[in-house]
């Protein structure tokens, strides 16, 4: 399907390379341009890492507890598995039973997932 006024003839390479120095112009413009017009101060507060208006106290480098990255990386694993959802959610009449079946499976592996990780105490908040 092609729009009018819109030819799909050979633009390959050159339409390529003319989005990518676009797209760098843009990015390298709008920084100088920011440069040259916004005023800048510097001072010891504006340095210091940011830390919820709190006064830093100590080293920045602290270890913290696997089970804050094991929670988040289980909220990623069921989100993602919400975007994989809509798809299914949209055509799931067209489709019919089959969908039906293989959602449920679907569903069943993250299911495991979840019991597995729960098991393992990976739900448990410090």
């Amino acid at each position: 399907m092609t729009l009018p006024g819109i030819t799909t003839g050979n633009m390959g390479a050159s339409a390529l390379i003319l989005l990518l120095l676009c797209g760098v112009a843009f990015s390298v413009g709008g920084i100088l341009i920011s440069r040259l017009i916004a005023r800048s101060s510097k001072n010891a507060v504006k340095s210091e890492p940011y830390e919820c208006g709190i006064p830093t106290s100590g080293t920045s480098w602290v270890q913290f507890n696997v089970g804050y990255y094991l929670f988040a990386l289980i909220f990623l694993v069921f989100d993602v598995e919400l975007v994989f959802m809509y798809p299914w959610a949209a055509t799931v009449k067209q489709i019919g039973v089959p969908a039906l079946f293989e959602i449920i499976i679907f569903m069943f592996i993250l299911f495991m997932g979840l019991v597995y990780a729960w098991r393992k105490g990976a739900l448990k908040w410090m």
